[in-house]
């Protein structure tokens, strides 16, 4: 299983690096399921692995001006505000058992991979369908800048990076690109950017009541970043938009999977 594990830490890696986004959706199930780490610390480590090869991607589109700064700290700030309070607050008080009855209990660990199935959902339908943006390398910059949208999917991500560890670039990118009218390139480095400054923060913002296996932790980290500079150079020879619907089908099954399981168990 931790084979598996480290084979599939290489995945998510190389779909950063090739499709732009998704492959931290999966980081919390290979956590939870390949390596048997609790849900709630999964989400903690996720935030760093996430984090740590985002931030790695977001340079390459950095040192290519695809990444728009003004967008991304405006969008990134209330982010920061929803993360920290999530994960100082949040996260630390919901109790190991939410709910016990007669012939049901919901743990806290129960909680958090239902939670993180249903939203593997949507992420899968957004990689799935064919999106406008999918066909524009360009965009026209709107006459006015929407901060109040902004700042609200900004917050909006920011508590989906704090309750599960996930990047949220199934929202950012269609969000940059459809009311932005940023150009997919650009809204992907972007997305890059913010996901890697909410969840290295996010991660930070955890160390007070989270103990971290660091010699666990960064072996994963690098097999991930590594998968990213596999991506990045698989991305020069083959069209990563046409492998997004099937990701998007693999993320689906594995939602539907993680919620399945849950509940049967």
């Amino acid at each position: 299983m931790e084979t598996a594990g480290y084979f599939a830490a290489v995945l998510i890696g190389i779909s950063l690096g090739l499709i732009g986004g998704g492959g931290s959706i999966l980081t919390v199930p290979v956590l939870v399921y390949l390596f048997g780490i609790h849900a709630a610390l999964a989400t903690t480590y996720s935030l760093f692995i996430v984090g740590l090869t985002s931030s790695v991607g977001a340079v390459s589109y950095f040192i290519r001006k695809q990444v728009d700064v003004k967008t991304g700290l405006v969008f990134g700030v209330p982010s920061i505000v929803t993360v920290y309070l999530v994960r100082t607050f949040l996260m630390p008080a919901i109790p190991e058992v939410i709910l016990q009855m007669e012939r049901f209990n919901l743990s806290k660990n129960t909680f958090l991979l239902l939670l993180f199935g249903i939203v593997m959902l949507p992420a899968a339908f957004s990689m799935i369908r064919k999106r406008k943006e999918d066909a524009v390398e360009t965009g026209i910059a709107p006459a006015t800048f929407n901060y109040p949208f902004v700042i609200a999917v900004g917050a909006g991500v920011g508590v989906l990076t704090g309750m599960i560890g996930a990047g949220g670039g199934f929202l950012i990118i269609p969000a940059l690109v459809n009311f932005l009218k940023i150009p997919i390139k650009t809204a992907i480095g972007t997305s890059l950017m913010i996901i890697a400054v909410n969840a290295l923060l996010g991660f930070c913002f955890s160390l007070a009541y989270t103990p971290v296996a660091w010699t666990f932790l960064f072996p994963i980290a690098g097999i991930a970043i590594a998968g990213i500079w596999i991506g990045s150079k698989m991305a020069s020879v083959i069209d990563g938009k046409k492998l997004k619907p099937a990701f998007g089908w693999f993320v689906l099954i594995m939602g539907i999977g993680i919620l399945l399981r849950e509940i049967l168990a």
